[in-house]
């Protein structure tokens, strides 16, 4: 059985600017795997969020092919694309992105009603607790820490059951204790219940923990001297 869940064939995303046209990536093929964990990697402006919009189908490509669990993604419609993200994807991000105006339990639960699924609250409750907020369901975003607050974005990340979860910088935000944490979650949901995970990262020790590294420069996939890495 194919277990092939992103494809991407000589991918290109170029931003057309009135003075400039700035190529963000570049030719780039990468196939990733179910269960892998994935860190993309490089310097900044190299490309790292936007391939990650590009492959969590929050972005378009300027040409090529991009096939995500086994659709074309470019050419399906943006309320199919909403629809494959609700009910596959997870999304992670440096900034958190909770309702400031609702408890931990209700961020959670947030997905749940985008997606028209059954609000199961044991579920969300469930995930808050595995996650270490036994005590913070209640609790307001402004009422918690950075960590905790990146946890309940994980939280309602995984509260639709995804295929695939993506992280953009999840730890950037937070100081080396938090993260840790934040990245021993990550690894946890991949390596105790499979979950492919695909992140991004400047933190040369969270990466190097990674099953594989992307490591990008201008918007192509390259090879470093300490290790040539390849899709």
């Amino acid at each position: 059985m194919d277990n092939i869940l992103i494809k991407a064939e000589k991918i290109n995303k170029i931003y057309r600017l009135p003075a400039e046209e700035i190529k963000a990536v570049q030719d780039l093929d990468l196939q990733i795997r179910s269960g892998e964990f994935i860190a993309i990697m490089g310097p900044s402006g190299s490309g790292k969020t936007t391939l990650l919009d590009i492959l969590g189908c929050l972005d378009s490509i300027s040409n090529g092919r991009l096939e995500v669990l086994g659709k074309d993604v470019s050419r399906l419609k943006e309320h199919s694309l909403v629809a494959l993200r609700r009910k596959n994807i997870g999304f992670v991000f440096q900034d958190f992105l909770l309702i400031p105006t609702l408890t931990a339990l209700e961020n959670v639960e947030l997905p749940l009603l985008f997606s028209r699924m059954p609000c199961e609250r044991e579920r969300s409750i469930s995930l808050l607790k595995k996650l270490g907020l036994a005590q913070r369901i209640n609790h307001l975003p402004k009422e918690m820490s950075g960590g905790e607050r990146q946890r309940v974005a994980i939280a309602r990340a995984l509260v639709t059951n995804p295929k695939i979860l993506f992280a953009d910088e999840p730890t950037g935000n937070l100081d080396t204790k938090s993260g840790e944490q934040i990245f021993r979650i990550l690894k946890e949901l991949n390596q105790k219940e499979n979950l492919t995970v695909v992140l991004t990262t400047h933190n040369s020790k969270f990466g190097s923990q990674a099953k594989r590294i992307v490591y990008l420069k201008d918007g192509r996939i390259v090879c470093r001297e300490d290790s040539c890495l390849y899709a």
